[in-house]
């Protein structure tokens, strides 16, 4: 019998995790084996790790930035729920707007979703915006990809501002899971 949380299929979501507190890369691992160890999620693919200049609030250390692919059974607002408990798992703070944490994950994309709640906006408002979020995405998404999001993507690096400030911290994090770090 199915609950409210997932769906009889199984969809590729694209997440954009950041941090600036602590042990920045370490935190972005252990969020990606939460993730791992969550229920209906698997981490499939994921980006190198940038270093990049903080955005909005500029009064704050640099940010680890990365891009993960997911296969998931939730629905979109299930996985959400569950990429705000590592958040909070994590010690996330929501103190001040665009300001520093020990871990920020984000859902850009869900394939063939689009969705617009108070809780939840598909695809993510602002991920065309931020080269921070491109960059990383850039690494994992196929250049096969059939929905439309690498044409997205391409066209958007050609126009955005900022990447420039954003330096390969490492090529791979991710060893871990049932899924396997490709760049």
């Amino acid at each position: 019998m199915m609950n409210n949380h997932s769906t009889s299929e199984e969809s590729e979501a694209y997440i954009a995790l950041g941090a600036n507190l602590g042990d920045r890369e370490g935190t972005l691992v252990e969020a990606l084996h939460q993730l791992e160890d969550s229920e209906g999620v698997q981490v499939v693919r994921c980006s190198g790790v940038y270093e990049t200049e903080p955005v909005g609030y500029l009064d704050q250390p640099q940010f680890l930035n990365m891009a993960a692919l997911l296969r998931t059974t939730l629905t979109p607002e299930a996985l959400l729920n569950v990429m705000l408990e590592i958040e909070n798992r994590l010690g996330r703070t929501r103190d001040v707007r665009f300001g520093p944490r020990t871990v920020d994950l984000d859902l850009l994309w869900v394939e063939g979703r689009s969705l617009d709640v108070p809780e939840l906006t598909l695809p993510h408002p602002r991920m065309f915006e931020r080269a921070f979020v491109l960059v990383p995405l850039n690494d994992i998404v196929p250049q096969n990809e059939h929905s439309g999001l690498r044409g997205l993507i391409t066209k958007a690096l050609e126009d955005i501002d900022g990447k420039e400030g954003i330096r390969l911290w490492t090529t791979s994090v991710w060893d871990g899971g049932s899924g396997h770090s490709v760049s």
